[in-house]
């Protein structure tokens, strides 16, 4: 039983350095993307994939397709990026990606996990790819469009309504971002879930403390954030969010008639400590010259020579 703790550990640890590595190699080939949302994020997304969701095999192209118009009655080439997780059968989970942001983040693990190609990820960001820099619902792994964050809840919160109603089995996961917590719809949907007592709905937050404009309790203050979940009606958890068996362990515990919450804090310099000398400024990462990208691209060398040792 141990060295079947260790083996899922050690292969879920492997994914999460893989995501960050991968991101990390995009962002400097690049000169760009969305990298300290891999540092914190990886553990989560790499658990969510490896050990918690019940999801099928992967029902789409390994390398997507382009993009196929908007969905319409009369499109019948649109296609859903949510066929990456498997097919909505009744017994399976369902997956809702809520920080669109972070899409590199979520590529990187599908590839990671086998659900994509890694040439998919050369289509990232370019004119006509559903491999878009800000996922939408027809990027892989991402089943709705969240608007400008603090959407997705709501939408999940719907289909998990519809899920209870209709019998199914089926669970659905939640991915956000602390920053929603400032946008008044995630209030409300965690009202109605707590309403309709939708305890298949599990929610895991990257509370990493940092937006876009600097460290979150300076911008608006969301703490305390676990009491202000339970006064609305969550079964509220937390974990160190780069801790795997944490992360995994709490996604089993009873929570009856209740949406449950984990809230993972994280680190947005976790395995790439280079990317401390922007803080408070994480969000995005542009180059400012050759110099500091032959830095990274050093951090990048070390990390491949710790891996292969």
């Amino acid at each position: 039983m141990q060295a079947a703790s260790s083996a899922w550990q050690a292969h879920t640890q492997r994914v999460a350095q893989n995501i960050r590595r991968r991101v990390l190699d995009y962002v400097i080939r690049n000169n760009g993307g969305y990298l300290s949302q891999a540092c914190s994020g990886a553990e989560i997304l790499a658990t969510l994939y490896t050990r918690i969701m019940n999801l099928g095999p992967s029902r789409a192209p390994m390398i997507p397709a382009p993009f196929p118009g908007v969905p319409s009655a009369h499109n019948p080439n649109f296609f859903n990026g949510a066929l990456y997780n498997g097919a909505p059968e009744p017994h399976r989970d369902r997956f809702f990606f809520s920080p669109a942001h972070y899409a590199l983040v979520l590529y990187a693990t599908l590839i990671e996990v086998g659900r994509m190609s890694p040439e998919g990820l050369e289509l990232f960001n370019q004119d006509g790819s559903t491999v878009e820099m800000i996922g939408a619902e027809h990027s892989p792994g991402i089943e709705t469009t969240t608007g400008s964050l603090g959407q997705c809840l709501s939408q999940a919160g719907g289909v998990a309504l519809a899920r209870k109603l209709k019998g199914e089995t089926g669970r659905v996961w939640v991915m956000l971002s602390d920053g929603e917590f400032q946008e008044g719809q995630t209030w409300e949907a965690f009202a109605a879930l707590a309403f309709h007592k939708l305890d298949n709905v599990g929610v895991y937050v990257d509370v990493n403390g940092f937006q876009c404009d600097g460290k979150m309790d300076t911008v608006m203050q969301i703490e305390p954030l676990h009491a202000r979940l339970e006064s609305f009606g969550a079964a509220v958890y937390e974990a160190e969010g780069h801790d795997m068996e944490q992360l995994a362990a709490l996604a089993t515990l009873a929570h009856a008639s209740k949406p449950l919450v984990v809230l993972a804090r994280t680190d947005p310099a976790h395995g790439i400590e280079i990317l401390r000398a922007r803080a408070p400024k994480y969000h995005y990462v542009r180059f400012q010259d050759e110099t500091e990208r032959a830095q990274y691209r050093d951090w990048l060398e070390e990390m491949n020579v710790i891996d292969t040792s």
